[in-house]
């Protein structure tokens, strides 16, 4: 992965060496302020510079070597939208990828944000799927909140929700953020946080 450092006057100036030389535009580059310090002669300004693509080209060397090492073949589709970098697998193991409750999932995403922020030195924004298996999940989840929120509403009795991870708890308290009925609290320690879906007193 290559890093190219630039000096100017102010940050805007050496980001915008970095743009005519590299010929590209700030999208498509991660920037990070090494230096910005001002004497009495001289400002001074120095960035590193990387551009997304290497970075992609990296994420997908790393997760076909993870994967090679799991004995899995699969085919990557990596995407990089705004300042977000987004990896679709696609294999024959989709099982053993999803792990239960996306768990494997869970776990390769924060392996590869982990290698890529300490390679990269700033954190990336990367989300990781399985051919679609977090969009699924989460219209499932949102289906399960507002299944649970018509009964809570309905018997006003409390209902604890299984354990899940804080991406799923979000997903939960986001359904029912609007909800005129019911209202959610987290409860629990991790890794058995839970959420409790709650009647709303009448007013």
């Amino acid at each position: 992965m290559n890093k190219y450092i630039f000096e100017a006057k102010s940050k805007e100036e050496a980001i915008t060496k970095a743009l005519e030389e590299l010929n590209t535009t700030e999208e498509n580059l991660v920037i990070k302020l090494l230096e910005e310090k001002r004497t009495l002669l001289k400002k001074i300004a120095k960035i590193e510079v990387i551009k997304y693509n290497d970075i992609t080209s990296y994420l997908k060397t790393i997760i076909n070597n993870i994967l090679k090492e799991m004995g899995i073949e699969a085919n990557l589709e990596i995407k990089k939208r705004e300042d977000k970098i987004s990896v679709e697998i696609f294999s024959d193991n989709n099982s053993i990828l999803i792990g239960k409750n996306g768990k494997n999932i869970q776990a390769l995403q924060l392996l590869l944000r982990q290698i890529l922020n300490n390679k990269v030195g700033k954190q990336i924004n990367l989300t990781v799927d399985v051919e679609n298996y977090r969009e699924k999940r989460d219209k499932n989840l949102e289906f399960l909140a507002k299944k649970v929120a018509r009964e809570v509403s309905r018997t006003k009795v409390e209902t604890k929700l299984d354990s899940m991870n804080s991406y799923e708890r979000r997903v939960i308290h986001n359904a029912l953020s609007n909800n005129k009925y019911v209202y959610t609290e987290s409860t629990g320690e991790e890794p058995n946080r839970c959420i409790v879906i709650k009647p709303k007193e009448a007013e």
